[in-house]
C-alpha cells in the first residue's frame, strides 16, 4: 500500500531488505542502513542494486566497494540529545550509530579514494520526537558540515537524508504532532540553513516512518481474569502483554483503551491492563478509565502500527497475533495468526 503512495522503505537488515523486495519496492526508492553490516547484508543490497547503502563504521568503504556498492551516504553524529527516550535517542554524543564529525570527514575521503559514489549525508537524531527543536538544530549542524566537508575535501553533499523519529501520540494527554507542519518545518529550515552556507540544494529524503505506520493500528486484546488486588487496584488480564506490545516496559510508553464491544458504556473507574507472562513488569496499562471489565470483554488499543508486532516475541511460548487489514466494513488478513505448533517446528 505504501509503494502504491509513492514511498520508499529505509532497511536495517537482511530480512528488512527481503521484506521490501516482497513488497515490491522499487530499488531506487530503498536505502539500507546498519550500524553493523554483515558481507551478506552488503552483497545483497548491491544485488538488490538498492539506491543507496549508508556507510556507518570507518572499514565500512573498503568492504561496500568489494560488495559491489557503489552509491553510499555517510550516517554522521551531530552530538544533539532529542527529547525523548534514552533507548531512542540516536544523534548524541557517544552514540553506537553514525560517526562522529572529525571520523566522519575521514571516512568520506576514504570511500571517494575506494572509487564509491559518496552522494551525500544522513543523520537521525531520534525517534518519538514531539518537539520539533532538535531536528531543525540538527539542520543548521548539518549545513555547517557539509560547508566544512566542501572547505577541506573538495566534496559536496547532493543528497540529504535527514532521518526521521516524528513522533505520534499514543494517550490521550499526548501532544499530537502534524506531520505536515514537521515536514515544511524541517524544508524551510533546511533551505535556509543551505543558503547560509551558499551550498546547492539537495535532494532531500525524509523517513516519516512511525507517524504513517503508528495510528493506522490498533490491538485487539480479550479480557480473562478479573481481580481486585488491593482497595486501590483492580487488575484485568489480557491475553497479550509484552510479547506483542514490549513498549511501555522498554520505554515506560503511556497508552489508553477502550472497551470496543462495550465502547459507549459509561466508565466507573480505573483498571490496571496487566499481561499474562511472567513477569510483575508485564503491565500494558497502569491506569485506564473504562467500566468494569469483564472475561470475555475486547479491548482495543490504539496506536499500535508500529514497534509493537514487529518487535513481538513469543516469550512463555505465546504465539503471535494475526494482522488483519480492514477498510469500510471489509476485512483481509495479512499476516496469519501464528500457533504453537509454529514454535515447535524449530526446536530439535
Amino acid at each position: 500500500m505504501l509503494v502504491e503512495e509513492g514511498l520508499g522503505a529505509d532497511v536495517s537488515t537482511l530480512g528488512e531488505l527481503r521484506f521490501a523486495l516482497a513488497a515490491d519496492v522499487p530499488p531506487d526508492r530503498i536505502v539500507v542502513h546498519g550500524n553493523n553490516k554483515s558481507d551478506e547484508e552488503l552483497q545483497a543490497a548491491a544485488a538488490a542494486k538498492a539506491a543507496l547503502v549508508v556507510l556507518d563504521a570507518p572499514d565500512e568503504p573498503e568492504r561496500a566497494a568489494a560488495a559491489g556498492i557503489r552509491h553510499v551516504l555517510l550516517r554522521v553524529t551531530p552530538g544533539i540529545d532529542a527529547d525523548t527516550h534514552e533507548a531512542i535517542r540516536t544523534a548524541h554524543r557517544g552514540s553506537k550509530f553514525g560517526l562522529p564529525p572529525e571520523h566522519a570527514l575521514a571516512v568520506i575521503d576514504d570511500a571517494r579514494a575506494r572509487g564509491l559514489d559518496v552522494a551525500g549525508l544522513h543523520v537521525h537524531v531520534g525517534s518519538q520526537l514531539l518537539d520539533p527543536a532538535a531536528s531543525l538544530a540538527t539542520v543548521d549542524w548539518l549545513a555547517a558540515f557539509a560547508a566544512r566537508a566542501r572547505a577541506e575535501l573538495g566534496w559536496t553533499p547532493t543528497v540529504i537524508d535527514l532521518g526521521g523519529g516524528l513522533g505520534i501520540a499514543y494517550h490521550e494527554d499526548d501532544e499530537r504532532p502534524d506531520p505536515a507542519q514537521f515536514a515544511r518545518a524541517l524544508l524551510g529550515a533546511q533551505a535556509r540553513a543551505w543558503a547560509l552556507h551558499d551550498l546547492p540544494p539537495p535532494r532531500l529524503i525524509l523517513e516519516p516512518g512511525r507517524s504513517i505506520v503508528g495510528p493506522a493500528a490498533l490491538t485487539l486484546y480479550r479480557v480473562g481474569a478479573v481481580k481486585d488486588a488491593s482497595e486501590t487496584t483492580t487488575w484485568a488480564a489480557i491475553d497479550g502483554g509484552m510479547s506483542d506490545n514490549p513498549r511501555p516496559l522498554l520505554y515506560g510508553a503511556r497508552l489508553t483503551a477502550v472497551l470496543a464491544n462495550r465502547v459507549d458504556a459509561e466508565p466507573d473507574g480505573s483498571y490496571g491492563i496487566a499481561g499474562k507472562h511472567c513477569e510483575s513488569g508485564d503491565v500494558l496499562i497502569e491506569r485506564a478509565t473504562l467500566p468494569r471489565p469483564r472475561r470475555g470483554d475486547l479491548l482495543a488499543v490504539p496506536a499500535t502500527g508500529a514497534y509493537t508486532l514487529g518487535m513481538a516475541s513469543t516469550y512463555n511460548g505465546v504465539p503471535r497475533p494475526a494482522a488483519v487489514l480492514v477498510d469500510g466494513g471489509r476485512i483481509r488478513i495479512i499476516r496469519r495468526r501464528e500457533t504453537v505448533d509454529d514454535l515447535l517446528r524449530y526446536e530439535a
